[in-house]
């Protein structure tokens, strides 16, 4: 039986609440399936640095290259100061396991209400890819005269060609694969950000007349594309784009899917160790009520099976979450607290992973 090393870090808040469902639908597809799944938990996250200040220590980050795939539930901490937590462990994660994709799938459910008039699921089904290793994120810049009113701040949108490269090569692949339109979309500003964009739209160009003449070429200025997501979801296949963008344009295709509460994504890297993750916060506040709704984790699970190339079980997992919307368990998808429906956390894990064991 093939078996698969996962490290699992719940997380602060209600994170770990929310992986414990979706590790019992996953281990129940690995079990439909025929695979097994061997899970190391990992304890990161708030409490440990309150009580260490440890944030992410260099032997865990080595244990963490050793695994086949990473589960996230979320970090942040009310009584940790913004930004410790998220660079520390987050972005130091993606960047030192050079997880330089991060992956959104954009997709309406059937039973799942958008707040977009007149769209329903044929409308709204598309990914967005986001360069997730360069760009502003990666820290360029610095602070001069701090405190005074003569303060200097400078952080610099900084890219090489071969991340923009290999980024729109995973991209170009991922249209080809999905198969739905083959369009790709380039979101830039190529009409201010002249610099990192039009090395952007060249390389775009470039590559798809040489190597990917089969997938239709687009492009949008990202302020046109915010438009276009909410317009005219119906319109997109695959969007590519660089990390800032990116990061604002995934979470408003979060919205546009539902919210939050059923919004997956992964930080890939397709020659390493990807990680996979519910979009939503920690929600500290609701820790341990078992209220918050797992569904975005669970669909986290199905992107970590299909990344290690388990389409069958990610497509079961998949197929039994359509199943429970469309039972009208959760009407109008309470999309963040589920008590009004009369369900738990847990309660949702069980019914969508009985789902998984008896299709």
């Amino acid at each position: 039986m093939k078996t698969y090393k996962i490290a699992l870090i719940g997380g602060d808040g209600t994170g770990p609440e929310v992986v414990r469902e979706g590790v019992k639908v996953v281990e129940a597809a690995a079990a439909r399936c025929g695979f097994h799944l061997d899970t190391t938990d990992y304890d990161l996250g708030g409490e440990r640095y309150l009580k260490t200040g440890e944030v992410l220590p260099d032997s865990m980050l080595e244990e963490f290259k050793q695994q086949d795939a990473i589960f996230l539930g979320a970090i942040g901490h009310p009584d940790v100061k913004p930004g410790i937590l998220e660079k520390g462990i987050l972005l130091r994660t993606r960047f030192e396991l050079d997880q330089y994709i991060n992956l959104r799938p954009v997709k309406l459910y059937p039973g799942v209400e958008t707040p977009i008039k007149g769209k329903g699921p044929d409308d709204i089904d598309f990914v967005v890819v986001r360069e997730n290793s360069g760009g502003l994120y990666t820290g360029t810049g610095g602070v001069s005269r701090q405190g005074t009113p003569q303060e200097v701040a400078i952080q610099s949108m900084v890219y090489t060609r071969h991340a923009v490269d290999r980024c729109l090569k995973y991209s170009f692949e991922f249209a080809q694969r999905r198969n739905k339109t083959k369009t790709l979309t380039l979101c830039g500003k190529t009409n201010v950000l002249t610099y990192v964009y039009g090395l952007w739209e060249r390389a775009f160009h470039e590559m798809g007349d040489q190597d990917f003449p089969d997938v239709k070429r687009d492009y949008g200025h990202v302020d046109a594309i915010t438009m276009w997501m909410v317009k005219n979801p119906e319109w997109f296949d695959v969007i590519v784009t660089g990390n800032m963008f990116g990061d604002i344009i995934s979470d408003l295709g979060a919205m546009v899917q539902g919210g939050m509460g059923i919004s997956a994504g992964g930080n890939v890297n397709p020659e390493g160790v990807s990680m996979f993750e519910p979009i939503g916060g920690s929600a500290p506040k609701y820790t341990g009520l078992n209220v918050i709704n797992p569904l975005a984790c669970i669909l986290a699970g199905r992107m970590l099976l299909d990344h290690l190339g388990e389409s069958e079980a990610a497509a079961l997992i998949e197929k039994s979450c359509v199943d429970f919307l469309e039972s009208g368990a959760l009407p109008g998808l309470s999309v963040s607290h589920i008590q009004e429906a009369g369900l738990s956390t847990s309660a949702i894990g069980d019914a969508i992973a009985d789902r998984v064991a008896n299709q």
